[in-house]
C-alpha cells in the first residue's frame, strides 16, 4: 500500500452512501482502501477483495511463524533425519 492521500483515501460515509459504486470502483482500481469516517472519526476501511484475501493470507502465515518459533523456543523440534525416516515409513520404503 502506498502512503495515505487524506483527500481521496479518507472520505465521510455520508459520501460512500452517495457514491458506492465510485468508491468500489477505486478501491478496485488502485489496491489502496480508504477510510470512511463517521462523525469525524474512523469507523471502517472499505477494501477490494484480492488486498482482503492478501490481507489474511499473509496474517495466516505470521500466525504459522510465530506458532513455529514457539515450538522452537519450547524444544519441540524434530531433526530432518527423523522427518525423513517418517517419511519414508509411510511411503513404504
Amino acid at each position: 500500500m502506498s502512503k495515505l492521500r487524506p483527500s481521496r483515501d479518507i472520505q465521510p460515509v455520508t459520501e460512500f452512501r452517495a457514491n458506492a459504486a465510485q468508491f468500489i470502483e477505486q478501491v478496485q482500481a488502485t489496491g489502496e482502501p480508504v477510510i470512511l469516517t463517521q462523525h469525524g472519526r474512523s469507523a471502517a476501511v472499505l477494501l477490494d477483495v484480492e488486498s482482503y484475501e492478501g490481507m489474511l493470507d499473509e496474517l495466516a502465515l505470521l500466525r504459522d511463524v510465530r506458532q513455529a518459533e514457539q515450538q522452537v523456543a519450547a524444544g519441540k523440534t524434530v531433526t530432518h533425519a527423523a522427518v525423513a525416516k517418517r517419511l519414508r515409513a509411510r511411503l513404504g520404503r
